[in-house]
Order: C-alpha cells, then sequence, then structure tokens
C-alpha cells in the first residue's frame, strides 16, 4: 500500500474510532512498522490534519465550530505523589484536561495532549506513569506545569480554580 493512499485510510480509521488508537495497533493493521506510522502521523500533522497523540493513541479531534464550552489555562505546581490529587480535582469538578505544558529553559514550551474526561481516564494515566522508566513533563521544571481545561461554563471553571487554589496546586 502507498503512502498517500495508507494516510487516507489512517484518517478514515481515526475518524470512525470511538477510542484512541495506538500507533501499534495501527501499524498492525496497515502491515507496516511503528515507526512508519509515527512517520505518517507527523505527514498528516503538517497537512493541517486535527490529530493528536495522547498516552492512549491517537485521536482525530473535531473542534466544535462555536463552541460554547469556557476554556482555561492553569498554572499549577505540586509533587510527583500528588498528581491524581491535581487531576482528580479538576475532573471531580466538572473540568477536561485537555494538556498539559512545561516552559523549559533550553527546549522552550513543550505541550502534550491528555484529554482526561473522568476518573477511568486519569487513572489509566497514572497507570502508565507508575509502571514507567520516564518521569512526568513537571519534573522538568521543579513542579511548575500548565493544564488547559475545559468546561461547560465559565462557574464551572471558577470552582476548579477555587478547589485547585484551597489544595494549594494553583500557582498565582
Amino acid at each position: 500500500m502507498e503512502g498517500i493512499q495508507r494516510r487516507s485510510k489512517i484518517i478514515s480509521y481515526l475518524s470512525s474510532a470511538a477510542q484512541p488508537v495506538s500507533g501499534t495497533e495501527l501499524a498492525s493493521r496497515f502491515g507496516v512498522s511503528r515507526q512508519v506510522i509515527v512517520q505518517d502521523i507527523a505527514l498528516l500533522r503538517a497537512t493541517n490534519k486535527n490529530i493528536l497523540s495522547t498516552n492512549k493513541g491517537y485521536i482525530l479531534y473535531h473542534p466544535e465550530i462555536n463552541s460554547t464550552k469556557a476554556k482555561r489555562i492553569f498554572p499549577v505546581f505540586h509533587n510527583s505523589d500528588e498528581i491524581r490529587d491535581e487531576l482528580y480535582t479538576i475532573i471531580d469538578s466538572g473540568g477536561k484536561v485537555l494538556d498539559v505544558v512545561v516552559e523549559h529553559d533550553v527546549y522552550g514550551q513543550i505541550t502534550l495532549d491528555l484529554i482526561l474526561k473522568n476518573r477511568n481516564d486519569v487513572d489509566e494515566f497514572m497507570e502508565k506513569i507508575e509502571h514507567s522508566t520516564s518521569q512526568p513533563l513537571h519534573v522538568l521544571t521543579g513542579g511548575l506545569h500548565y493544564h488547559s481545561v475545559e468546561a461547560e461554563n465559565e462557574d464551572i471553571l471558577n470552582k476548579i480554580e477555587k478547589q485547585l487554589e484551597e489544595k494549594g496546586f494553583l500557582k498565582k
């Protein structure tokens, strides 16, 4: 299968997928190596496809036109033992954690998509951290990082902000 045809089929497959799809699964489905899939995804992103790479795999993001959802970026600070509590605080208050961002002295802004909508998503994310030899991004900046959070309205974002502040996670 040629690259152009395969990339078209990748978009089609991601469009119909209900859950994120791993690079390994895509490689198996299309009979190529995972590295070829990584290259295909990079080429698709270069043509402005809305492909997000999450800790669970690739998803095709369809931003809502005229979305009424409220969004805010929260500067937060904590240690590795407090990650779950911080994320649960956001999720339980009605927020969706879109990403994590750190400002690195050498590399500049590093952003990774998370798309955490519920406790199960957080638990799966935490399991990956706990079973990995890699460190969470906030370790690069001594604990300081940012989360883009989406919610139904500003009142929910205000509630999230208050709860993060009460727990000492909010960095002002």
